[in-house]
């Protein structure tokens, strides 16, 4: 199907090739009844075809136009499949969704290395009701975003994704499964919607506060939050066991939170 298309660098296109592992995406989402799923770059359409035999209605945003023909092709025994060609990262999408009637929302998709980030993050921001993201990701990125704490991958963005979702790294893909072949490899992540999330008294103000921690990986917390009431942070720190000589990757999502509620009780 994509014999004579021309792969384009600046939408960052790896079509992956290898049926089974296309087949072991789309299982790892276990798509319930009465649902729809968001495809992000659909390429050739060979994982759009497996979710369009799972769910009962798949919606993909592809922002390269030139693969309409390709899709229709691929896609025109299926009636339950629209594409919209246009950017995802623009697109107001809550206002797409309401043309459409559901129980369940996925995001299901192999996603462009260098917009993974963009992408769960405007997931979050607008609020779109996502109960499970199942995407590919560079192996490098989901392992920042899957890491444990007091790990070296472990980072501001893990704490950010670990406050909305459950967080699971499930397979890795070598680069030889696609086309053309990137030069780093894969991994597949599941993010499930946290339906009971830590109370944060203000939001804004605890993602600032995790930001700050992690500003200088090497620094811990007196130097990192010297801008911050350090006699509040120590009154948390010893509740645990722990002082300002503690460096950001030490901390818990919930002593995060306890740090940032502390501040406004």
């Amino acid at each position: 199907m994509t014999e004579n298309f021309r792969f384009k660098k600046k939408f960052g296109q790896n079509f992956l090739k290898n049926a089974v592992i296309v087949t072991r995406i789309a299982d790892a989402a276990t798509i319930e009844k009465n649902s729809l799923v968001i495809e992000i770059g659909p390429g050739a359409g060979a994982l759009t075809k497996e979710l369009c035999q799972r769910a009962d209605q798949v919606l993909c945003y592809e922002i390269d136009d030139s693969l309409e023909l390709v899709l229709d092709k691929q896609l025109k025994d299926y009636s339950n499949v629209d594409v919209i060609y246009d950017d995802f990262l623009k697109r107001n999408v809550l206002e797409d969704l309401k043309k459409y009637s559901f129980q369940h929302l996925y995001v299901v998709a192999n996603l462009p290395y260098y917009i993974t980030t963009p992408i769960i993050t405007k997931l979050i921001d607008e609020q779109i009701p996502v109960e499970k993201v199942v995407v590919m990701v560079q192996k490098e990125v989901g392992e920042r975003f899957t890491a444990k704490v007091g790990s070296r991958d472990y980072g501001s963005l893990t704490v950010f994704l670990n406050y909305y979702f459950e967080m699971e790294k499930l397979f890795l893909v070598g680069r030889g499964n696609f086309v053309p072949q990137p030069h780093v490899d894969s991994v597949v992540i599941r993010l499930t919607a946290k339906k009971d999330r830590l109370e944060v008294l203000d939001l804004p103000f605890f993602f600032q506060l995790v930001r700050d921690s992690f500003r200088f990986k090497r620094k811990n917390l007196r130097n990192n939050l010297k801008e911050y009431d350090l006699n509040v942070i120590e009154s948390v720190l010893k509740k645990v066991h722990k002082d300002l000589t503690v460096r950001a990757e030490q901390l818990t999502l919930e002593e995060f939170v306890a740090l940032s509620n502390a501040f406004h009780a």
